[in-house]
């Protein structure tokens, strides 16, 4: 059969089995691994993507031992009982044709619970506790348990184990300066410090025998002080290939690193080079990963030799179906990641179950179905923005007649604002992805068409939706019809020419995003241009820099533009940012040396700037324009007379509540309500 992606689709002969083609999908905690019945919930959302076409996936990390786990209620494999459970998850995707491995991950100092242990009593700067240093005994009881963890992960009929080594966990604990202060066997010199590292894989090796995939996550970019020199990444991965690893795969960064490596401003395959400066070095198949999301870049990854094999994760929450639509021909029907966090990490490290922005199905495929219907109706959707468009895709695909009308030349609504902002381009491909569906599913698109009253009248809809957005709140500021005064959407949709000296009132995700693209270059975008990324954040592409970072100087260079970015809360800027990116944000606008100010009194606007008070200073910004991002006010006009009518109306998304733009909510909103009707 021919592919359309040739290289991608060529199964991996691993001596004792093959992997079927080049695609391997990366661990993800989902937050299911302990909720009640969540293993079973789990055998659906892995058995989704077998089914879709991944190669090999690669379970969250499960813990070996009590000291290992996240937290104290996480997930851990270390009894028969544990083991048993499993079952139903390798059950499942056996079922569906594909292979899967469990994740072994000890968090070591990065565990949120004070049974936290470490090869040195060293606290880590995003974790609580000060962990205890394992003592000799401790090492190796703990080998030994990653021992008992991948016995039973084989006898729960999974087909190898991932060894967590990378990203700042237990293993990478012990292989760094930083980190491993011991003066035993397990510490010192470099070769003692890789002797755990080591001795786990051997050890797991002689006891599951020759047929059984070890894969061992090396850290081969620490991007933090005193991490291994390139030199060390070499040794290292020789002596874990010799100590019987299947696959290795890449892994970058610790958590610590103040360094983006995952979200939406790294650009695609940003990290690839690093990869393919090892696979030279060893013989067996390596694996690159971060921010590879579309089967082109994949393609690219494989067939320019950079490595044997792809691991993406989060793309395979925005599309199950990832693999089969790209080897089909289709790859214009892929839901892109847009690798914005929101929905999957952000909800992990708030203790909820993952899902994605731009799949709400994603995790919950046990419990939402889109079945069709038995009772066709005349379906109209006003807006389309993301909850609009989801719902009218979703009532289509269910058999719904839909109308979608959108009073604007074209549909995406406040995704159209978003693309624009240096870092979220990838904005462009969920737009791109909706105006397929759109079609597919034989939407009736009205773009340029108002709805109103008469037309509510004059059809025969049983249900209409409302989702006609938000539109900028205009706060009450003397001389805020100044010529001076430029909102958000007009700045963004017509990008007026602006002065040098600039002030933007309100400071939330949007005021973050106008700061963004007010600072930046916008014909030089690192997000899209690897080296200007690297030299942007510290990092060093030969890597001759230990850690990667060693002595690197960052390069963000200062915006042209005076910016001043004010709120009115006397809290931190960008409190009510992601926690995975909001720490990317402040870092870059302070690196740009936008000025941040907080407990600001808007006094009034004129010919001299912007009039504020802080307290009991007064002071006046002298700026040629002022931009208004003070939040949102939902799009609600229809409602009371269309309630008039004997038709059903439904409010969602921005229409329903405007308090910040939430796309997430939004989309999920349109999806649910659609399976409703």
């Amino acid at each position: 059969m021919k592919h359309s992606y040739p290289e991608l689709a060529k199964p991996l002969e691993l001596g004792f089995t093959t992997i079927k083609n080049r695609v391997l999908m990366g661990s993800m905690h989902t937050g299911l691994e302990e909720a009640p019945q969540g293993f079973k919930k789990l055998a659906k959302f892995y058995q989704a993507r077998a089914a879709g076409g991944v190669g090999l996936i690669v379970t969250g990390g499960f813990a070996p031992d009590h000291f290992g786990k996240i937290e104290p209620f996480a997930a851990k494999l270390s009894t028969s009982k544990e083991a048993k459970e499993h079952e139903v998850i390798t059950k499942a995707v056996h079922e569906a044709g594909g292979k899967i491995c469990l994740q072994i991950l000890h968090t070591g100092r990065y565990a949120y619970s004070p049974l936290a242990v470490a090869p040195s009593r060293l606290k880590a700067p995003i974790a609580p506790f000060k962990p205890m240093a394992l003592p000799g005994i401790g090492v190796h009881l703990t080998i030994r348990n990653y021992v008992r963890c991948a016995e039973l992960a084989k006898s729960a009929g999974y087909d190898g184990v991932e060894v967590m080594g990378s990203e700042g966990y237990l293993i990478n604990q012990f292989i760094a300066k930083q980190t491993n202060k011991r003066k035993d066997r397990w510490g010192g010199n470099f070769a003692n410090r890789i002797r755990f590292p080591i001795s786990v894989v051997e050890a797991i090796r002689k006891a599951v025998g020759k047929n059984f995939i070890i894969i061992y996550r090396l850290s081969m970019l620490d991007l933090v002080e005193n991490g291994s020199t390139w030199n060390e990444v070499i040794t290292l991965a020789k002596e874990i290939e010799k100590a019987g690893a299947t696959i290795i795969n890449t892994g970058i960064g610790w958590h610590e690193a103040r360094i983006p490596t995952i979200a939406t401003m790294v650009p695609r395959a940003a990290f690839t080079f690093v990869t393919e400066k090892l696979k030279s070095e060893i013989n067996v198949p390596l694996v690159a990963t971060n921010r590879i999301n579309t089967p082109e870049v994949a393609e690219s990854v494989i067939a320019s030799g950079q490595a044997d094999m792809v691991s993406m994760a989060r793309p395979f929450l925005a599309d199950a179906d990832f693999v089969n639509k790209s080897f089909a021909g289709k790859a214009s029907s892929i839901n892109t990641c847009i690798a914005c966090n929101q929905a999957c990490l952000d909800h992990v490290f708030e203790k909820k179950r993952a899902s994605c922005l731009v799949n709400p199905l994603a995790c919950y495929e046990a419990e939402l179905k889109v079945e069709p219907t038995s009772t066709p109706e005349s379906i109209a959707v006003i807006g389309a923005g993301p909850a609009g468009i989801m719902a009218a895709i979703t009532a289509a695909e269910r058999g719904h007649r839909v109308d979608l009308f959108e009073s604007k030349s074209e549909i995406g609504g406040q995704f159209n604002f978003a693309k624009k902002i240096p870092g979220k381009e990838e904005f462009n491909e969920t737009i791109r992805y909706f105006h397929y569906r759109i079609k597919e599913t034989g939407v009736t698109l009205k773009l340029n068409t108002r709805f109103d009253l008469e037309t509510a009248k004059s059809s025969n809809y049983s249900s209409i939706i409302i989702a006609t957005g938000v539109e900028g709140r205009t706060p009450d500021i003397d001389g805020i019809t100044h010529p001076s005064v430029v909102t958000y959407q007009k700045l963004l949709e017509e990008e007026p020419i602006l002065g040098d000296r600039i002030a933007i009132i309100g400071s939330g995700g949007i005021g973050f995003d106008v700061a963004e693209y007010l600072s930046s270059d916008l014909e030089n975008r690192s997000s899209l241009d690897q080296d200007l990324f690297l030299e942007e954040w510290g990092i060093d592409k030969s890597l001759q820099a230990r850690g990667g970072i060693a002595g690197i100087k960052s390069d963000i260079a200062p915006s042209k533009r005076q910016i001043y970015l004010c709120q009115r809360k006397d809290t931190k800027h960008g409190k009510s940012l992601g926690k995975t990116t909001g720490w990317i944000h402040r870092t870059t606008l302070k690196n740009k040396k936008v000025k941040m100010l907080a407990g600001v009194t808007y006094e009034k606007i004129d010919d001299q700037g912007l009039h504020i008070s802080m307290g009991s200073e007064k002071k006046t910004l002298e700026v040629d324009h002022i931009i208004i991002c003070a939040g949102q006010q939902s799009v609600t006009d229809l409602v009371l007379p269309l309630k008039s009518l004997n038709v059903s109306v439904n409010l969602i998304g921005g229409a329903a509540l405007a308090s910040e733009v939430d796309a997430k909510r939004a989309i999920r909103e349109g999806y649910e309500l659609a399976l409703e009707i």
